[in-house]
This record gives C-alpha cells, structure tokens and sequence, in this order.
C-alpha cells in the first residue's frame, strides 16, 4: 500500500478505533506502582524510521503522538526508574511483563503446509497448541494472572502476563520459567530436539501430551509429516536405537503413504520392541518424545529472559497484512482464525465490503482486553492494599 494512503488509514484508526484509553490503562497497571511516564514505547515509522525511549505521562500526550507520528508499529518495553525519554540509556529496569513470543516461521522444519510468513489454518493448529500448553502451565503450574493473548498480525501469537508476580520477576527468575517450559531445544544441525531421561514424565509435560493428542492426528494428516522419503528420514533421525530403526524403515516404506498409518504402524512396532527390550531406558518415552518435538510450543527464549526486550502492543497494526493485533481468550483460541482478523482498511473505511464484520470483530476484541484491564486494575489494587505491591527484585 502506498506510504500517503497507510499514513491516512492509520491517522483514522488512532483517531477512532483504536481503544486509547484502554490501552493506557492497561500500560499503567504494568507500571504500578510507578508512573505511566516511566515506561518505554517505540514507534516505527514509514520507510523502517524506528524511534525509541518515548514516553507519556497520560492518554491525552499519546493521543497527540499518534496523530503526529502515525506509526506503523508500536512496541512496548520495560518500566525504568525514571523517564526513558528524559535519561535514555541510563535508566535502570525495574519490571517488565513477563512476555513469550511463539513464531510459526520456527515450525518451518516440521510444517509442511507453509513457509516462511505464510500461515493457513492447517498450521495455525500449531498455535493453538502452543495457546493451550503455555496458558495451562503458567496458570496452574506457576499461579500467575493477568495472561494476556494477542494475535501478532501475520503468523504468531504473542503472550503478556500482567500480574505483579510476574512483572517483578528478576532476569533469573524469567529465565527459569522459560526454562522450565522450554522443552524443544537445539539448532539445525541436532536431529532429536525433546529427552525425556527420567524414569517418569513431569506432570506439566504429561499435560502438554494430553494437549497435543487431541489434534496429533489431525495435524498428522494436514501435515503429512512421514509420507515423503525425506519425512521418512526425519522420523528415523529421531530413533535412537539402530535395530530399531531399520524395523521401522523396512516397514513402513512397504506401507501407503498416509501419516496416519505410518505412524501407527511406527507405534505398534515400537511397543513390541519395548516388549522385546526392557532394558532400554533411552527408550522408553521415544513416542512422547517425537509428539513433543512435532507440536509442543516453540519458544523465543531470549524475548522471555531479557528484560528490556520490545515487543509489538496489541491493537497495532502489522503494516504488511494491514491486520490489526487483536486480543483472544486462550479458551477460544480453537475458534479463532486470522483469517477474520479486521483489516485496517476494513476497519476505517465505512464503504468497505467487509467493514461491518470488521467492526465486530474489533468491538468483541476490545471487549474481551477491557475485562482483563479491569481484572488486572482489581489485581494491581488489592496488591496495594494489602502492602506488598513492590517492584523490587
């Protein structure tokens, strides 16, 4: 789209659509109990002009920014012991979200649908996974509220968590959740990326299992993950044990190449060798391990441990597909498809085709991040009354 045409669509969504004074609501709870001022924003402009260390004091100056600058992107960074816009780099962070950024350009070695920025919704199942997975453990295993999903625009999703808990978390300390959920690991050139070398699985991953099994099969034939001699390969890459391997090759190369049935011939085979071998603890979760290894959340762990990292705020707008970031509840997150997320255009242009259904589309998202505003303000509150609203590390 032409940079004059863009500019005056985002001049009429900052001036009408887009929920201002939500938003800064929601920016201010992340600073308490500190002043809105003391959090950093960052704009990109047209042409990739990036600003960084603005700040505002209230709704009223990033109403007047909007109109000015028109960004075409809009980050959100930490919460600084001063003004960032005043002392730059020599503030120091006092507390930032706890955030994770979930790709799905990071899935590109096992989807098979797509690539690179492409998404549909074959491989959108992976991001639902990922939704569900890391909603239950932060929830239930770690007690945090304040879970905010966000659509990133084009082919992820991005999670912010609000609560007081996390947002003092210390560099360690997010780094031993991200550890703690990290269980894909490893580069290009390391085949098997998921062990599982104790004698009983974690009851977080087993929850993780039970996840990914509700949609394996599915995705197995969207993906189609072992019908090719190169996904044949991939599989056997995975099978530590030799003998094992060459029983799973001979069979199942004799086999249609339908996932499904690969893949439960691969399952019975495995289970009589286990039968035939019990002695082999390498062994012994292989099939968890590769289920792990296809779906289970790929994570950007530098985005989680740094505290001063950026990440793009819900309700912007990605410049290339013109969607705008809408939030989501990780409950409906089966039913959401970004396909139907509002276009910019969509959004502003009363003459539009599609401008009613990207009307209420964007009025149900706001509706759904105004509930968690209030439940975060309410949070944030009773911390404060109760004494220990601290953001010392």
């Amino acid at each position: 789209m032409d940079v004059p045409i863009l500019n005056n669509l985002l001049s009429i969504y900052y001036r009408s659509k887009f929920p201002l004074s939500l938003w800064c609501r929601w920016v201010a709870a992340g600073c308490s109990p500190l002043p809105l001022a003391n959090r950093e924003l960052s704009f990109t402009l047209a042409e990739d002009v990036y600003i960084r260390y603005l700040s505002i004091r209230r709704a009223h100056d990033l109403k007047l920014l909007l109109q000015k600058k028109c960004p075409y992107k809009i980050d959100i960074g930490a919460v600084y012991d001063s003004e960032p816009s005043i002392s730059k780099q020599g503030s120091t962070v006092l507390a930032r979200e706890l955030v994770f950024d979930i790709d799905l350009t990071d899935y590109d070695d096992v989807r098979t649908c797509c690539q690179g920025a492409d998404i549909c919704q074959k491989c959108w199942k992976f991001m639902v996974i990922a939704c569900q997975v890391l909603d239950r453990a932060l929830t239930d295993d770690f007690g945090f509220t304040g879970v905010l999903w966000v659509y990133s625009g084009r082919r992820g999703i991005h999670c912010w968590v609000s609560c007081a808990e996390a947002r003092s978390l210390s560099s360690a300390g997010r780094g031993a959740v991200a550890d703690y959920l990290a269980v894909v690991s490893g580069g290009e050139s390391q085949a098997k990326k998921v062990h599982l070398n104790s004698d009983n699985i974690h009851t977080s991953i087993k929850f993780a299992i039970e996840i990914i099994d509700k949609t394996f099969e599915e995705i197995l034939v969207d993906q189609q993950f072992f019908s090719t001699p190169e996904g044949l390969g991939k599989l056997l890459k995975l099978i530590p044990d030799e003998t094992l391997a060459a029983q799973v090759k001979k069979s199942i190369e004799e086999l249609n190449t339908d996932s499904v049935l690969r893949w439960k011939a691969f399952e019975q085979i495995y289970k009589t060798f286990c039968r035939e071998h019990t002695g082999n603890r390498r062994m012994k979760h292989l099939v968890e391990e590769i289920k792990l290894q296809l779906c289970y959340p790929r994570l950007d762990i530098n985005v989680t441990k740094g505290l001063n990292h950026l990440l793009k705020a819900p309700f912007s707008v990605h410049p290339k597909t013109e969607k705008i970031c809408v939030v989501f509840p990780a409950e409906r997150v089966t039913s959401f498809q970004p396909d139907s997320v509002p276009l910019l255009n969509d959004l502003v242009d009363d003459e539009a085709p599609n401008h009613s259904q990207a009307v209420s589309s964007m009025q149900e998202s706001v509706a759904i991040f105004q509930q968690h505003v209030f439940n975060l303000e309410k949070h944030t509150k009773r911390k404060r009354e109760n004494g220990n609203d601290t953001l010392d590390f």
